[in-house]
């Protein structure tokens, strides 16, 4: 299996979720993804090869949210599973890479279980609500309740991505609307509503562990201020990809590369 890619489900007390580990290296590493339509089962070969920088080094870890959402389901509470899920795993002390939703959820697993992070990057990610992206998800999930599926993919991009690249794949976008289509609905409206519960800014003081944030100047979803904001409160280090949006994941060419500098540092 290429990096070791394997997938399997994990039972907490409180929670069943779908992981997936790939890598050969022995320190632990748990990348926490961003809000998106359909989870990461049948994905560990692909994100295994998307995140193969980590994989001589590090075990890693990806755990998609619990299979029993709930209304008004928080993000933190999604902390609680991660470290739940950590604990029952026996993993210690993990460097955490997170993105987005995930950087949210990072956040809490970092204030209510520091004894589980050694090192974290927070990538456009937010420790409060703003405006831009109470507008960007209220719209979705108003699109999803009317079923206008095609809408809410092309907006979804329109907000994640950058001009450029949009041009550059546009022959693509109808097959990103069959690819990127909600599966469960409800699912998606739970834990869309969820991206609105992050107040973890007044909190931010208990995070003790080295802290890199990477944000976008041109992010329509959380915004470049929101990421300056956490560097600002947490007294850390930050890079701007200023011309890019909310995806400079996976637009910039050394993003990963310079989360791995970071942790492995």
């Amino acid at each position: 299996m290429i990096y070791n890619a394997k997938e399997d489900k994990i039972k907490t007390d409180e929670a069943e979720m779908t992981y997936i580990t790939f890598g050969s290296g022995k320190k632990p590493l748990v990348i926490i993804q961003g809000f998106n339509t359909n989870g990461i089962k049948g994905t560990a070969v692909f994100l295994a090869y998307a995140y193969r920088i980590f994989a001589k080094d590090y075990k890693v870890y990806m755990f998609d949210r619990r299979e029993n959402v709930y209304e008004g389901i928080t993000v933190r509470d999604i902390a609680a599973d991660i470290a739940a899920a950590m604990d029952k795993l026996e993993i210690g002390k993990a460097d955490i890479f997170a993105v987005s939703q995930g950087g949210m959820i990072a956040q809490y697993l970092a204030v209510d279980r520091p004894d589980l992070v050694r090192k974290m990057v927070l990538a456009v990610t937010l420790s409060r609500n703003n405006d831009t992206l109470k507008k960007a998800v209220n719209n979705w999930i108003a699109m999803c309740e009317q079923g206008d599926i095609k809408a809410l993919v092309r907006d979804m991009g329109e907000k994640l991505y950058s001009e450029q690249y949009l041009k550059r794949y546009k022959l693509f976008m109808p097959l990103l609307t069959i690819m990127q289509k909600p599966k469960d609905m409800r699912r998606f409206i739970i834990l869309a509503k969820a991206n609105l519960t992050c107040s973890v800014y007044d909190e931010l003081d208990r995070i003790k562990c080295p802290v890199l944030v990477l944000g976008a100047g041109k992010d329509k979803i959380v915004t470049g201020n929101a990421s300056e904001e956490i560097a600002e409160r947490l007294g850390c280090d930050i890079y701007m990809y200023e011309e890019l949006g909310h995806s400079a994941y996976e637009e910039a060419g050394d993003f990963n590369k310079r989360v791995y500098d970071f942790l492995i540092g």
